[in-house]
């Protein structure tokens, strides 16, 4: 009888969840590019993406709780020291464990987009350069003693640490550009108003003087 270790459950969960992040990417690429081919799809993508703001920092928050709690698992319950890049990946997520929440909390959606996105957009190219270093025979730039090239997970013959990395980093990054944040919707109100008043000015224009 096989045994199933703690540690091989909860390492296969996240290469499931890793596997359901990526496939909610590629369906938000797919649908992002259907909709530049006809007003139609444009006007659904827009119904899409207002579905998608009011969860998508909370989401994108338990997202980023979710990838630091499993580095921390990996490195302090299974013993796997992490590599250089792996610590350069850490920098990138653990602060938007915190300052997710905090915009999550606020519902603050455009200071989410305008200053935390480019922390998950640099955390996606650190991963998917650290996943290619495992793939490519390659000098590696990794100096520290722990290797940068060597798997030290393989679940379902593919998934490894730079690979649940990149999932967690593109999603949070896909949730962030979904959303639509507040001075979208000022905006739109601004000139309503602007609108309005040019309306107002231009019919007062026609009124008749009097003798």
């Amino acid at each position: 009888m096989a045994v199933i270790t703690s540690s091989g459950v909860i390492n296969t969960g996240y290469a499931v969840l890793a596997l359901v992040a990526d496939a909610l990417v590629l369906l938000a690429a797919i649908a992002f590019i259907y909709s530049r081919t006809s007003p139609s799809a444009h006007e659904w993508w827009g119904r899409l993406r207002d579905g998608v703001t009011p969860f998508a920092l909370q989401v994108a928050w338990i997202v980023a709780v979710l990838a630091t709690f499993g580095s921390l698992f990996l490195q302090f319950f299974e013993q796997l020291d992490p590599c250089e890049f792996c610590w350069f990946q850490r920098i990138c997520m653990y602060p938007l464990s915190l300052l997710l929440g905090i915009a999550a909390f606020r519902g603050d959606v455009q200071v989410a987009k305008r200053y935390f996105i480019g922390l998950s957009l640099v955390g996606a190219g650190l991963a998917i350069y650290h996943y290619q270093l495992e793939h490519i025979p390659q000098p590696t730039v990794c100096g520290s003693a722990v290797p940068c090239n060597v798997a030290v997970i393989n679940i379902f013959g593919f998934i490894s640490v730079p690979f649940l990395s990149m999932a967690a980093f593109l999603l949070i990054s896909t949730l962030l550009l979904m959303a639509r944040g507040r001075d979208t919707d000022d905006d739109d109100e601004d000139l309503e108003v602007i609108e309005g008043s040019v309306e107002i000015d231009s019919d007062d224009n026609h009124i008749p003087a009097t003798v």
